[in-house]
């Protein structure tokens, strides 16, 4: 592992929007967009040291451009695939996954992944 990579923090934008029901589902671009503006103003709590922040948007919400301190990456197809493979081709450097999806956090960890829910990025809440 390379230990002096910054941690490479990999968000499911449709997962962490969709896990609370606050009309999301109106604006999916304009919910993904504000997820990304609390990153690229909060980072990921309780992480000290560098990160490199990923936000990885599909289907309504593709298109929502990068800003500084976070990297907005539209899935071609499954957003859950192109995750998995953003994990395979991270090179041994540390790896979070911010994601509730049971069988997205099964494939990750089996590549090395850390995960972490949704309540890691959600503003006012316990991260678990």
């Amino acid at each position: 592992m390379d230990s002096d990579a910054p941690l490479l923090v990999i968000v499911d934008a449709a997962n962490v929007v969709g896990s609370v029901p606050d009309g999301w589902w109106r604006d999916r671009r304009g919910a993904a967009e504000r997820l990304r503006d609390r990153l690229a103003a909060d980072g990921v709590p309780g992480r000290a040291g560098p990160v490199e922040l990923v936000l990885v948007v599909e289907g309504a919400a593709r298109g929502v451009p990068s800003v500084p301190g976070v990297r907005v990456e539209d899935a071609p197809g499954s957003g859950d695939d192109h995750m998995v493979d953003l994990v395979a081709r991270a090179g041994g450097r540390p790896v979070l996954v911010v994601t509730a999806d049971r069988e997205l956090r099964r494939r990750v960890t089996d590549l090395g992944a850390e995960v972490a829910g949704p309540r890691t990025v959600r503003p006012g809440r316990d991260a678990t």
